[in-house]
């Protein structure tokens, strides 16, 4: 297999379900990937994004057009909790990566480049294509399927060849995303005087744990599929978030289950990205897929009170305002640019839960208000 010490002599091609074809260079690993195509407008947090849950069994397009400028550290840095730092997990989860242009690093921190990286974990991906078209593309006609490949020039593959490769991949939607990175059996972080949180485990991103360990709460992290546990170690469990993760919300029937237990609907709750959907589920309304999603890290979501906040985000589906009526939650906020449901709650205040990322990383920070009033809620259960 080749390697990306022969990445000049690569050629990278992109082929979506739909037959349109980009065709440039490669970097990274000499490989073929299928997966959805979607794409992301920050400007920065590569590493983060190439790394978080979310995006796992997707081709990730960045809309900036200059990547990998600050290279990449050494390893899986860890920070004081024994997270990644730097990154949202331990390694890259996308199935391929969109450049329109890579450049080498300079920064006192790297250690290797990003098409290193991406070798290194036997990631592909494609640099010198028209970015703005593909995203014209996407945005017009939807997220499709498609399928990355990096081989040497003169073996680059036909359209008939790729779509024999699509025709044999699963849809996203049928992938079992979440159990690929749940992790196996529950984990404690933080000190045992803290009051502790149970995090259901989607695929939750190292800054949400972090953003609850910096307001000096432990964490039990409990696989996606596990019973919530009223009790641990001894401990009460003294509030639950529910995070992030990737795929369908409608694959996890047995996680929404868990959700509707008394026991657990009686917890201090907050909710993140998939988990707002999650919780939404569990109280009766639906979710729809969006035509193309919101990534990226300039989102606007307004309050009922008229603040309006910038937010990082990384969804494709979204909870259905309609369906609201009978569940107990109420809207909290919206998109103000296509009117999707941002935020939810519910009258006793238990509940809160948004769509978007207040934990940042990479984005702004400036949602992070939701982490302190969970906090003060499970302080008081404690």
């Amino acid at each position: 297999m080749t390697h990306a010490s022969e990445r000049d002599a690569l050629g990278g091609t992109l082929f979506l379900e739909d037959g349109t074809r980009f065709d440039g260079f490669g970097f990274g690993r000499a490989t073929r990937r299928c997966g959805e195509v979607v794409f992301t407008t920050g400007m920065a947090g590569y590493p983060e994004s190439l790394t978080d849950p979310s995006f796992r069994g997707q081709i990730l397009s960045f809309t900036y057009p200059l990547l990998g400028n600050y290279g990449v550290p050494a390893g899986t840095p860890l920070d004081a909790y024994g997270l990644p730092d730097g990154f949202e997990s331990g390694s890259i989860q996308v199935r391929g990566m969109i450049a329109r242009g890579i450049t080498p690093p300079h920064h006192w921190k790297s250690a290797r480049s990003l098409p290193q990286w991406l070798d290194e974990e036997g990631v592909p991906g494609v640099r010198g294509i028209d970015t703005r078209l593909l995203t014209e593309h996407l945005r017009e006609h939807g997220v499709v399927r498609g399928v990355i490949d990096v081989a040497p020039i003169d073996e680059r593959p036909s359209d008939d060849e790729l779509r024999a490769s699509l025709a044999r991949a699963p849809d996203y939607a049928d992938e079992e995303l979440v159990a690929e990175i749940s992790p196996p059996e529950p984990t404690v972080l933080g000190p045992r005087t803290a009051p502790l949180v149970a995090v259901l485990d989607c695929g939750v991103k190292a800054s949400i744990l972090r953003a609850l360990l910096d307001r000096r709460l432990a964490v039990l992290r409990v696989p996606y599929n596990a019973p919530i546990p009223d009790r641990w170690g001894g401990r009460r469990i003294a509030g639950l978030l529910v995070g992030n993760g990737p795929g369908d919300p409608e694959r996890l029937g047995t996680t929404v289950e868990e959700l509707r237990r008394p026991s657990v609907r009686r917890l201090p709750t907050l909710g993140i990205c998939l988990g707002i959907q999650l919780l939404a589920m569990s109280r009766g309304a639906s979710t729809f897929k969006l035509k193309f999603g919101h990534r990226g890290q300039n989102k606007t979501i307004v309050f009922p009170d008229g603040r309006a906040l910038i937010m990082s985000e990384n969804h494709g589906y979204a909870v259905d305002p309609k369906t609201l009526g009978p569940t107990g939650l109420e809207p909290w906020a919206t998109n103000p640019d296509d009117g999707t449901l941002e935020g939810v709650r519910d009258a006793t205040g238990r509940l809160l839960a948004l769509q978007g990322h207040p934990e940042g990383h990479p984005g702004p920070q400036e949602a992070g208000f939701v982490f302190d009033l969970f906090a003060r809620k499970v302080r008081r259960r404690a």
